[in-house]
C-alpha cells in the first residue's frame, strides 16, 4: 500500500537520507526482544499483533522500538477500505490542522526486507512511498482479505493473532472517495507483551464441566429465552453454539421458520442484518459431525438443524415447541431453554405463510454468560 507523499530530496541527498533513517532504524533498538507481541487499543476495540523477525527483522525491530517509546499512542487509521484494508501509524494523525498530509509522515526509515510471505488475511505490512521500495518507516497497513497483488511488493513482517473482527470493524468506517474515514478510527496505546502462541478457538479448551455452566440469552422481539447446555452429550455442538454467540454471528438473525407445536427454527446466518460477508463466515462456519443421543425432542429442547446428509448442520438450531420426538436419534439435541418458556408461547400464536412468520421475528442478540 503505497501512501501519499509530497516532494522529496532527490539524488546523492536522498541516498544520503536514505542512509541515516536506515541506519538509525536498524541500530535505535538493537537489543530489543523481538519475541514479542503488540496489543493494540483502539476505539473500536483490542487486537494482537504478532510477528515474523525471521523474514523481516528490521522492519519487527522498528515497529517494536516504537510501540515500546509510545510513537503510535494517540494516533488514527487514516486510510480504511470497508473489508479490504486498514492503514495507521502516521505521527501526523496526531494533529488534525495536518490532515492534508495524513499518510506522508514517519516514513524513509528502512529497507524492504521482501520474502514469500502472503498478503492473506491479518497480514500486516509496511506502507511505502510510491516507487521507493526503501521507505518503511512508522506506517503499517493490515489487510481484511487476501491481497495477493500486494504479493512480493511490500515487506510483510507480521500478522493479527487475535481479534481480527476489531480491524474488520475499523474498515467498515465511513470514509470519502479517498478513503480517508469521515470519524478516523483511534489507535488509544500500543503495549507490548511477551509473545504467546496464537489462542486455539474459543471454548476448545473448555471441559464439559465448565461448558455445563455457561448459559445463553437471546434476545428476540418476542422476549428473552435462556438456554443451558449438554456438553457431556454433544460437545462439539455446544462449543459451535457458544462460539458463533461469542463472535456476535447470531445477533441480528432471525426465527425464519415457526411450527405450531412443533419447532421454532433460527441462526441462519442469511437472515442476518446485515449479513455477514463471506470472509467472516470462513473465520468460524464449520459443518459439523453428528452427536446423535437419546434426548427426546420435547418442549425446549435445543436441537441443531440440518439438510439431508447428517454432518451437514452448520449454524441454524431450533427449539421444540411441543412435542418433536419424531426428531429423536435424527437430529442432535444439545440443549435445553432453561428460562422463558413462557416466550415460547408467543411463539405459537405467530403468524405464518406456511411455515414463514409473517412478520419478522428478530434474535437481536446473544449474550454469553456464566
Amino acid at each position: 500500500m503505497t501512501a501519499a507523499f509530497r516532494p522529496v530530496p532527490s539524488g546523492a541527498s536522498l541516498t544520503l537520507v536514505l542512509f541515516w533513517f536506515s541506519l538509525a532504524a536498524q541500530t535505535r533498538s538493537p537489543d530489543i526482544d523481538v519475541n514479542q507481541q503488540a496489543v493494540v487499543e483502539t476505539t473500536e476495540g483490542t487486537f494482537v499483533l504478532s510477528f515474523y523477525p525471521d523474514k523481516a527483522p528490521l522492519h519487527v525491530r522498528l515497529f517494536l522500538s516504537l510501540a515500546a517509546e509510545g510513537a503510535y499512542d494517540n494516533t488514527l487509521f487514516h486510510r480504511v477500505i470497508k473489508w479490504g484494508l486498514v492503514q495507521g501509524g502516521d505521527p501526523l494523525t496526531r494533529d488534525p490542522a495536518k490532515k492534508s498530509l495524513w499518510g506522508t509522515g514517519g516514513l524513509n526509515k528502512i529497507k524492504g526486507e521482501i520474502s514469500d510471505l502472503k498478503h492473506v488475511r491479518g497480514t500486516l505490512s509496511s506502507v511505502l512511498l510510491p516507487g521507493k521500495p526503501d521507505s518503511g518507516g512508522n506506517q503499517f497497513f493490515i489487510s481484511v482479505i487476501p491481497q495477493p497483488t500486494l504479493d512480493g511488493q511490500y515487506t510483510v513482517f507480521g500478522f493479527v493473532a487475535e481479534g481480527i473482527e476489531v480491524v474488520d470493524k475499523i474498515s467498515e468506517t465511513p470514509a470519502d472517495a479517498n478513503a480517508v474515514p469521515v470519524k478516523p478510527p483511534g489507535i488509544h496505546k500500543v503495549t507490548l507483551r511477551p509473545a504467546r502462541p496464537v489462542p486455539p478457538p474459543a471454548f476448545s479448551q473448555s471441559s464439559t464441566e465448565e461448558l455445563a455452566k455457561y448459559r445463553a440469552v437471546l434476545e428476540t422481539s418476542l422476549g428473552e429465552i435462556t438456554l443451558e447446555f449438554f456438553p457431556n452429550l454433544a460437545a462439539s455442538h455446544v462449543r459451535n453454539f457458544l462460539r458463533l454467540a461469542q463472535a456476535g454471528f447470531y445477533d441480528g438473525t432471525s426465527f425464519h421458520r415457526v411450527v405450531r407445536d412443533f419447532v421454532a427454527q433460527g441462526g441462519l446466518l442469511s437472515t442476518r442484518q446485515p449479513l455477514l460477508p463471506d470472509f467472516r463466515q470462513q473465520d468460524l462456519v464449520r459443518r459439523l459431525k453428528p452427536e446423535f443421543n437419546e434426548t427426546r425432542h420435547l418442549k425446549g429442547i435445543l436441537s441443531m438443524a440440518r439438510s439431508d446428509e447428517p454432518d451437514s448442520a452448520e449454524t441454524s438450531f431450533f427449539i421444540c415447541l411441543g412435542d418433536a420426538t419424531s426428531l429423536d436419534r435424527e437430529y442432535t439435541a444439545f440443549g435445553k431453554v432453561a428460562g422463558g418458556l413462557d416466550i415460547l408461547d408467543k411463539f405459537q400464536n405467530v403468524e405464518v405463510e406456511g411455515e414463514t412468520p409473517k412478520q419478522r421475528i428478530e434474535l437481536r442478540k446473544v449474550r454469553i454468560t456464566n
